[in-house]
């Protein structure tokens, strides 16, 4: 899937030369300590604020870098893009700013708010095509056509310009940062973002710990280190958009694995309940790329007592459209939330039973439908109910049981639970 690009190979000056290329247009962006992370953690935590950029992403950075770099022969028929939403809005951006006319794909499951910010972005400088459910259709089509039509193609991720442009990141924090850095935890979707800071940290702080940070749905890179090559995944969870990558870039993967440190991979639940708490603990409003580094500080939660952590907060661009299912998510990870599909016994009285004598006193029913509309008084039932505590479930399961109800957990089914939820 990867391009091949006619450059020397990508270094840490690079980086350098291209924050004085991006200086005018993008907004440095603040490392704010966070006193709540901090407490709960035992350490120092840094946010880099990404989602305060001016396209609510790190993608700017790149996009622009890379347009900047382009000659008025490239430019002759406009350039293209492929993106799942961020790195649209930055090459939007760049368009309209350098009056060039840009064509950008992006999948037909794309956030409407992430689809309207490219218009906004762009405005008459570009023309949006949505097409296919995942980047990699988008991607393919846009090669295509990139090719029909002359355009120049702009990576989002698999680009030493881009990558450089995404280094810049750490230029900022480094800047800003009162301590030495022992841990940078950032998101890997293609690997653009992690293969630039990464590289600038390497050189100028040596002894930072990096870690990526991948969707348990979309965990390219750490499949394809495990394997030594690049490899492409046959299908992934889209949820975590920003990072939905079925292919990782070959230049990237060639940096990532002389430089990062570890992988990890999270649950997209696990990275809902981030989200939710950020907003709700510290009114930080970010998309499920841009809680994945958080995310990942459970699972370092020993190794980065009384250190300094640094987390990069990717993007913000979140469609307020998506937040009960990113709720939803969060109470099925956090074990609150489940699904039965119960066969009510044929007597009188089965449902007020259920109620009366399976729901524990602090059991919600959440959800209630007959999965056969024309025999409402013995046929099947979807039955949700939300928990308080986790540790209710056992008991409820005993209840159900006891009463003689039959039963299937629809959470167990992955089959079942998206058909039916």
């Amino acid at each position: 899937m990867n391009q091949q690009v006619d450059k020397k190979v990508f270094n840490v000056e690079d980086i350098i030369i291209a924050s004085h290329t991006i200086k005018d247009v993008i907004s440095p962006t603040p490392l704010q300590y966070n006193h709540l992370l901090s407490e709960r953690y035992g350490c120092h935590v840094y946010l880099k604020r990404e989602d305060l950029q001016s396209v609510r992403s790190f993608k700017i950075r790149g996009a622009y870098n890379r347009i900047k770099q382009l000659t008025e022969d490239e430019l002759k028929n406009g350039i293209i893009c492929a993106s799942a939403g961020n790195h649209a809005q930055g090459v939007a951006y760049s368009c309209h700013l350098l009056n060039i006319h840009g064509k950008i794909f992006m999948p037909s499951t794309t956030p409407k708010q992430k689809v309207n910010q490219v218009k906004f972005w762009g405005k008459e400088d570009v023309e949006i095509v949505l097409v296919g459910d995942t980047f990699d259709d988008a991607y393919e089509k846009a090669i295509e056509c990139s090719r029909e039509e002359n355009r120049t193609f702009i990576h989002p991720f698999d680009d030493p310009e881009v990558i450089a442009g995404q280094g810049t990141v750490a230029v900022e924090l480094l800047n800003d940062c009162p301590e030495k850095i022992d841990y940078l935890f950032g998101a890997i979707g293609g690997g653009g973002l992690m293969s630039g800071v990464g590289t600038y940290l390497r050189h100028y702080s040596p002894g930072t710990q990096l870690i990526g940070v991948e969707p348990q749905g979309a965990s390219g890179m750490k499949e394809s280190l495990l394997k030594g090559e690049v490899t492409s995944l046959t299908e992934i969870d889209p949820f975590v958009d920003g990072a939905a990558v079925k292919t990782i870039g070959s230049m990237t993967f060639n940096i990532c694995k002389e430089i990062i440190d570890e992988i990890l991979v999270v649950p997209e639940g696990k990275v809902c309940t981030t989200l939710l708490s950020l907003y709700n603990e510290n009114a930080i409003v970010v998309e499920p790329t841009g809680a994945l580094s958080v995310a990942a500080l459970d699972m370092y939660a020993e190794q980065i007592k009384g250190k300094t952590v640094v987390c990069i907060v990717s993007g913000g661009n979140n469609d307020i459209g998506r937040m009960q299912e990113i709720k939803e998510r969060s109470k099925i990870y956090e074990g609150l939330q489940h699904y039965f599909i119960v066969q009510f016994p044929q007597r009188p009285g089965a449902l007020r039973e259920f109620l009366d004598d399976v729901l524990g006193p602090n059991d919600d029913i959440s959800h209630f439908e007959y999965t056969k509309k024309n025999n409402r008084e013995t046929g099947p039932a979807l039955v949700g109910i939300e928990l308080k505590d986790k540790g209710d479930y056992k008991p409820l399961i005993e209840r159900i049981k006891a009463k003689g109800f039959l039963y299937r957990e629809v959470n167990k089914d992955s089959t079942l639970f998206q058909m039916l939820v």
